[in-house]
Parts: structure tokens; sequence; C-alpha cells
């Protein structure tokens, strides 16, 4: 567990300081200079992201299990899995109403990413995981919305179409194909 701590407090620390320590983070870039704190910022968030990924497999090796497995959170946590998806989609494709009503879709598609997998987890290891970036999306969104929002070009049916149709699909191929063969975990329990 502590090479998942220690990714999880590397990658989002790094990944809160616009939203927590703006003005320590631009000290930073004026120390840095632009191209040095983005090099930092990648180095950290790499470093982070290895060490997530090496110590959540190692986390899973000896489970601890906090409670019971609910019966039918696997399905709850893929039917959430197709809102976060295409609100991925929605923070990349121009031009859709999600991205102009919701303002911030990659935030709000990791906080349903992290809440449907505590739905459906149920170890120590998951809580850390999904639970640590529940709390970050949280914050990120609450400090993004106090920000002034983007202006943004007019949302479109082709923009909106567009991600949808990218988000399903993406939820299909996850769903039905990468999860089980990245992660060894059939979602829908084929």
């Amino acid at each position: 567990m502590s090479w998942l701590s220690l990714g999880l407090a590397l990658f989002l620390s790094i990944h809160l300081t616009r939203a927590v320590m703006p003005r320590w983070r631009d000290a930073q870039i004026a120390r840095m200079g632009e191209k040095g704190w983005k090099g930092f910022y990648t180095v950290v968030s790499l470093l982070g992201f290895v060490l997530i990924v090496w110590g959540y497999s190692q986390a899973r090796l000896e489970t601890v299990a906090l409670w019971p497995r609910i019966p039918g959170m696997n399905h709850a946590a893929a039917a959430l899995m197709l809102v976060a998806l295409v609100l991925m989609a929605a923070a990349y494709v121009p031009r859709n109403h999600f991205k102009a009503k919701l303002q911030h879709p990659m935030t709000l598609a990791v906080k349903v990413w992290a809440f449907a997998h505590l739905l459906a987890n149920n170890s120590l290891a998951d809580v850390m995981l999904f639970g640590s970036f529940l709390v970050w999306s949280i914050l990120v969104f609450r400090a993004a919305r106090r920000r002034p929002a983007p202006v943004l070009p007019a949302p479109t049916a082709a923009g909106t179409a567009t991600t949808v149709v990218i988000g399903v699909a993406l939820w299909v191929l996850i769903a039905f194909w990468l999860h089980a063969a990245w992660l060894g975990v059939a979602p829908l329990g084929r």
C-alpha cells in the first residue's frame, strides 16, 4: 500500500496545485519558466501514475475486503461509466452541449468514474484509489467553478451527437474488451 499511497500523493498533489495553491504554482512558473514548470509537472505526474499502477497491482495481490460485495453494483457501475465516458468525450469534442452547459466535463467524468468504481469494489486499495480521485475531482471542480467561465463557441447538434457516439463507442470497447484485457476483470461478468 505504500507505493499506492506515494503514487496518489505525487499524482494528485501536483494536479491540485492550480486549485488549492495557485500562488505557489504561479511562483514556480515564474521561477522555472513555463516549459520548466510543464516539464516538472509532467515528470511528477508520470512518476505518480507509475507508482499508482504498480502500488494498486501489488495491493490487489493481498486484498483487504472492507465489506461484502453487493450484488448488481458492477452493473450500476457500468451504467455510470457510460455517463463518465460521454463526459470525457465532451472534454475533447468541440462545440458540444455537455461542455457548454457543464464547463468542466473531464473533472465530472473523473468524479463519476471514481464513484462508479467505489460502488463496484470493496477493498482497501479500491477505497484508497477511487476515493482519492473522488475527493480530488470534487476539490478541482469546486475551484474551477469559482474561476470565470471560459468563453466557448456555440454548441451544435453535430458536436453533441459526435460526443455521444464517441462516448458510447469507448464504453463498448472498454466494457466488453479492454477492461478485461488490461485489468483481468470483466465489468459485466461475462
